[in-house]
């Protein structure tokens, strides 16, 4: 007969992550950003980018924009010159993640030409200023120049507290303050992080069978 002691199995259920707007919390480090999403379609070009860096928030911004304008999204380093007709049907698209040398820029140069021709509008997500260095290919890399963008910064105190008290309350986990407190220090600063020590914890804490408090945390995080 088991103990009571005994650890539970979790159940490998998935937790989807929502990138809806009132998921979205603000804060001065993405004010800029999503003042850029929500501004379109008035932006003062058919282009615009979200630069910052990894776990800033940019995935989440482009899937508010994507809601709003009806875009497609495709990763920068899967766009091919014959795809981007078909890529602009819906007369909107996300291009996440530009990274220099890492995309066909022929391909992204005959979208630019493209989506001017036909009126619809481009949004890039990318970690590095669309100016700096990008492209090799001289009517490109001028293209790229002229993109209104908005930065993102990393995630402050203020608003990574945040999302930790909102991803624990998406898994029915109650939490306190003291306990956001201790991991604030603990922990890298971004979003992406935040999420896989929500995950960690609550994982750790259903196998356990033991509220998610700081002494329990603190244990876990020593392990």
């Amino acid at each position: 007969m088991q103990s009571n002691a005994a650890r539970q199995l979790p159940l490998d259920l998935p937790h989807v992550v929502s990138f809806h707007r009132e998921d979205f919390l603000e804060s001065k480090s993405n004010e800029a950003a999503l003042a850029l999403v929500e501004r379109w379609p008035d932006w003062p070009s058919y282009a615009a980018a979200i630069v910052g860096p990894h776990g800033s928030g940019k995935s989440h911004l482009a899937s508010i924009w994507a809601e709003r304008s009806g875009a497609r999204v495709i990763p920068a380093h899967l766009l091919a010159r014959q795809d981007v007709p078909r890529a602009l049907t819906t007369g909107a698209l996300v291009v996440e993640n530009l990274v220099s040398g890492d995309f066909d820029e022929h391909a992204l140069f005959h979208l630019f030409n493209l989506a001017k021709e036909d009126g619809a509008s481009l949004l890039f997500t990318s970690a590095q200023p669309l100016e700096s260095g990008m492209a090799m290919l001289a009517d490109l890399a001028s293209r790229l120049r002229t993109v209104p963008s908005a930065k993102l910064d990393a995630p402050d105190d203020a608003l990574i507290a945040a999302v930790l008290v909102k991803l624990f309350a998406d898994r029915q986990i109650a939490v306190d303050q003291d306990l956001i407190a201790y991991l604030l220090p603990r922990m890298e600063r971004s979003l992406g992080s935040a999420r896989a020590l929500v995950a960690k914890i609550d994982a750790a804490a259903l196998a356990a069978g033991r509220p998610a408090t700081r002494a329990f945390v603190s244990q876990l995080l020593r392990e």
